[in-house]
C-alpha cells in the first residue's frame, strides 16, 4: 500500500492532493538574432534558448517578491565569443564563467558597447524587448551566443565583470561568422 497516498496533512486532506497543487514556475528566455551585411541583406538568422543562471533567478525573485524603493541597473545585453568556448552553465556569474568569453574588446568579433534592454509590458506570462537591439560589428569573428546582465554594478562596458548574469545561451544552429560592419538585430523574450 502506498503510504504517501494514505498520509494526511493538518487539514485532513491527502498529501497527494496538496502535492498536485504545488505552484512551480520556471524561468525561460529566447534570443532571436538576425545578421545583416552592410547593405542590409540578411546573411543568417537563428535563435538561442538560454540558461537562466541561479544568481539571475535569485535576483529576479528578490526583485519581484521583496523589492521596495529600489533601482535596478541595466539590464544590458552582450555577445558571447567562440574564443575559449566550452559551455554555459546555471552556476555562471559575470565574474566567473569559465566556459565562455564575452565578444568585444579582447575576444573577436568586436563591437563597441553592450546594449540597454527596454521592455514592453508583460503579457501572457512573457516579457519581450520593445525593439530589437542592434549590435554593429567593428571587427570580424565568430559569435557563439548572447547574455544579459543587470543589477548592482552592471554597466554597458564590454568585458566588465560587475552585475548579475541573468541569462546566457548559444545559437541552436551553431556558431555564426560575422564581418566588420555587419549588424546583429537581437530580440529577447523572457517567460515564466
Amino acid at each position: 500500500m502506498n503510504e504517501k497516498a494514505n498520509a494526511k496533512c493538518a487539514c485532513g486532506c491527502s498529501l497527494v492532493k496538496h502535492t498536485d497543487l504545488i505552484e512551480k514556475a520556471e524561468a525561460h528566455g529566447k534570443f532571436h538574432v538576425v545578421c545583416r551585411d552592410k547593405f542590409g541583406k540578411i546573411k543568417w538568422e537563428d535563435t538561442i534558448d538560454n540558461v537562466v543562471t541561479t544568481l539571475g533567478k535569485n535576483l529576479a525573485l528578490d526583485t519581484f517578491l521583496a523589492g521596495s524603493g529600489y533601482t535596478v541597473t541595466g539590464p544590458y545585453m552582450g555577445l558571447i565569443s567562440s574564443v575559449s568556448w566550452s559551455a554555459v552553465a546555471a552556476a555562471d556569474t559575470m565574474g566567473s564563467h569559465a566556459g565562455w568569453t564575452e565578444a568585444g574588446i579582447t575576444n573577436a568579433p568586436t563591437y563597441t558597447t553592450r546594449k540597454t534592454c527596454a521592455w514592453d509590458a508583460a503579457a501572457t506570462g512573457a516579457k519581450a524587448l520593445s525593439a530589437a537591439l542592434v549590435f554593429t560589428m567593428t571587427g570580424a569573428g565568430t559569435v557563439k551566443g548572447c547574455f544579459i546582465v543587470y543589477g548592482t554594478g552592471a554597466v554597458a562596458t564590454v568585458d566588465n565583470t560587475d552585475g548579475t548574469l541573468y541569462s546566457c545561451g548559444v545559437f541552436t544552429g551553431g556558431d555564426k561568422v560575422v564581418a566588420d560592419t555587419d549588424t546583429l538585430n537581437v530580440t529577447y523574450t523572457a517567460s515564466l
